[in-house]
């Protein structure tokens, strides 16, 4: 049970959200009546590196929770802060103890900044992104129309049967499988997308490569042929658009293909104007690329010319796709957390900036998430990228907690690159301890836009490394934490897949014997809540239990709140507060066996007070919870709101008037 006192970023604790520089912001802290005896609250903020401290004032209390405010001032672009509490000894009430609260929770000791919670002034991602559900494409696997049968191939593409050949995992033919996906049978599909309830398309990238999956691009000023060329990109995007679905492409900041017309113009050739593109030797005839992929040679952004080329021209590769007739809606930056940096080199904030700003400029309303698989929060401070696709604070996790045992003759799915195959099996407790740790250093805005996945094109299937009825479970948590939930090509019909290429399947349109799960209702089902329930979107999170077996956490919105619960076993009997859980639940949507979630005690509900949570008897009422695993549930719970009237009668400090001790004083 986590009866923590509590903070996050959403419009219940923070007012604006979306502040200015040298604004004040109003920012809440709420405390369970059940905690213990606070004294005395105080915001430490972090002001041009120096900590600062403003007493917080108590509001009145509502639901068995007490509500503090305080004014944090935006002196920085990024303001970083967290709560200090005063807290009455429990063997002991006239001696003092304290209490840290930050992004990664409650601490009796001392804290480092990195878990400090964050505002920043960069701004949010426009109001359509985070309240998105995203559907990934791997343009080469998804769809093949007619028009597709008449295509001459290349000399490097091994033709593939759609339904028959097998994808190849690893080896050296798998870049080179071409099964001859196209934007035409994309558009074709579009009603699919649309009927699982997704309201973006993402499209792995469009220009002409010389492998299936196009990151090794030759060009970025045309599409590729092989998927119809430019006239189908603009025909799919007004489809699209059409039926209200917005499309954003696959850019690689990072390198480009070695078959590139830039990198074909300088190769041997010091003198030519695109050398300053790439790390070039003296005579140009070797080079940096990444990874040591050969075929992927690395940019180099201290090139002013390209810059002006690749971002800030009229015509530049960012923004071209961008107007009209293309009409892109944004981009996800591939390998964003490598771009600019190079040895001594880091221009990676640098450069994202310049990326957000050019963006702003042509087309305010794009999307502009940056790929970053690792720990990501440090790229994501100044909020120049708006969102990550990362793995490190929900999809690695998942796994782990998910895992399926390792059996004879199956194949270990790969674990995201580690030396060992497959996941460490972890309880409940380490999976909320690494989404924290992950998680903690974004701020509330990007936290909101950042990619909930339980896999992509690059990883294994969440279906091959979960226990069996693990995915519907994994969706459930994807659709019900914060972020944008991405459905990768496939997740619908329960493909499988030990690796990233193993996992780009064909889409088993017209052999239903490779449908391994039909999960369409689950996720047209999930996307309809989060489109009517605006705590899914927007609300705040608070955790209530994560041991073993079991997670649960609600998300709150002053509209009524949602409670989440999910299991990978049977379990009963886990008794929480009702004040802590904040009202009875009612079912909303269920996966796997059954969750049940029943009030006992305190006399029967009586509805709802102004404060949103059920008022009689709620100080012995306690909500319990069993269940079957895997399972996941949602249930709906009243709304929360913060008092507004009959605050106590001290009136509010200047800021730093109030120090709890003269060590905090400062001099």
């Amino acid at each position: 049970m986590i009866m923590h006192p509590h903070h996050d970023g959403s419009s219940l604790y923070v007012e604006p959200p979306n502040p200015r520089l040298r604004d004040t912001v109003k920012v809440r802290l709420r405390v369970l009546a059940g905690f213990g005896t606070v004294t005395g609250v105080w915001l430490r903020s972090v002001r041009d590196g120096e900590p600062h401290y403003d007493a917080a004032v108590r509001l009145e209390g509502a639901a068995g929770w007490e509500w503090w405010e305080a004014g944090l001032t935006m002196v920085n672009p990024v303001q970083k802060y967290r709560w200090f509490l005063e807290v009455a000894a429990e063997d002991n009430a006239a001696r003092r103890t304290y209490r840290w609260v930050n992004a990664r929770g409650i601490s009796a000791r001392d804290v480092p900044d990195a878990a400090d919670f964050r505002i920043g002034i960069a701004g949010p991602a426009p109001d359509w992104v985070p309240r998105s559900v995203m559907y990934q494409i791997f343009p080469d696997r998804f769809a093949r129309s007619a028009q597709a049968e008449g295509r001459e191939l290349p000399d490097w593409a091994i033709p593939c049967e759609w339904d028959t050949t097998p994808v190849i995992g690893r080896g050296p033919e798998t870049p080179f499988q071409f099964y001859g996906g196209d934007l035409r049978g994309v558009e074709e599909k579009l009603d699919h997308i649309v009927a699982l309830g997704a309201s973006v398309v993402y499209l792995t990238p469009m220009f002409p490569a010389r492998s299936n999956h196009r990151y090794d691009a030759s060009t970025f000023s045309h599409v590729d042929e092989l998927l119809g060329g430019d006239a189908a990109f603009i025909s799919l995007i007004e489809a699209a658009h059409a039926r209200g679905l917005q499309v954003i492409g696959d850019l690689t900041t990072n390198h480009s293909g070695d078959a590139h017309e830039w990198f074909r113009n300088a190769y041997g050739h010091p003198e030519a104007p695109e050398s300053e593109y790439y790390y070039f030797s003296e005579d140009n005839t070797k080079y940096v690329a990444w990874l040591g992929v050969k075929s992927l040679p690395k940019f180099n952004w201290n090139s002013q010319a390209l810059r002006r080329r690749f971002i800030l021209d009229d015509d530049s590769m960012a923004v071209r796709w961008l107007k009209p007739p293309f009409n892109l809606d944004g981009w996800r930056i591939d390998v964003g957390n490598m771009t600019g940096r190079m040895g001594a080199d880091d221009l990676n904030q640098e450069i994202a900036a310049l990326l957000r700003e050019r963006l702003r400029q042509v087309k305010p309303e794009a999307m502009l998430l940056a790929e970053s698989t690792s720990d990501a929060a440090p790229d994501f401070q100044n909020g120049f990228w708006q969102g990550a696709m990362t793995y490190t604070n929900f999809t690695r996790p998942l796994w782990q907690w998910l895992a399926r045992d390792p059996e004879p003759g199956r194949r270990p799915v790969d674990f995201y690159g580690l030396p060992q195959q497959g996941p460490n099996r972890i309880e409940a407790e380490d999976f909320l301890a690494t989404h924290l740790d992950f998680a903690a250093g974004f701020t509330w805005a990007v936290r909101r836009a950042n990619l909930n996945a339980i896999n992509t094109h690059d990883t294994g299937r969440a279906a091959y490394a979960m226990v069996p009825g693990g995915q519907p479970v994994g969706v459930v948590l994807q659709f019900a934490l914060p972020g944008i939930p991405l459905v990768f090509m496939g997740d619908e019909f329960g493909l499988e897949g030990w690796n990233g290429e193993d996992s780009r399947t064909p889409m088993p349109w017209d052999d239903p014997s490779r449908v391994l799960a039909d999960l369409r209702p689950l996720y047209a089902e999930l996307a309809r809540l989060r489109r009517t329930h605006p705590a899914l979107m927007e609300g705040g999170i608070r955790w209530l239990h994560a041991e073993g077996d079991v997670l649960a956490f609600v998300r709150e919105h002053p509209a009524g709140s949602v409670l989440a619960v999910a299991s990978r076993a049977p379990f009963n009997g886990l008794e929480l507060p009702l004040d802590l859980v904040g009202g009875t639940p009612q079912p909303l949507a269920l996966v796997g066996g059954s969750i049940t979630a029943e009030r006992r005690g305190g006399g029967d509900s009586a509805g709802a007070d102004s404060a949103g949570a059920d008022s009689a008897g709620a100080d012995s009422a306690v909500v319990v919870l069993e269940g079957t695993g895997p399972s996941a549930a949602l249930f709906s719970l009243p709304g929360v709101s913060f008092p507004v009237a009959g605050r106590g009668s001290a009136a509010r400090p200047e800021p730093g008037t109030a120090p709890l001790n003269p060590d905090l004083a400062g001099p």
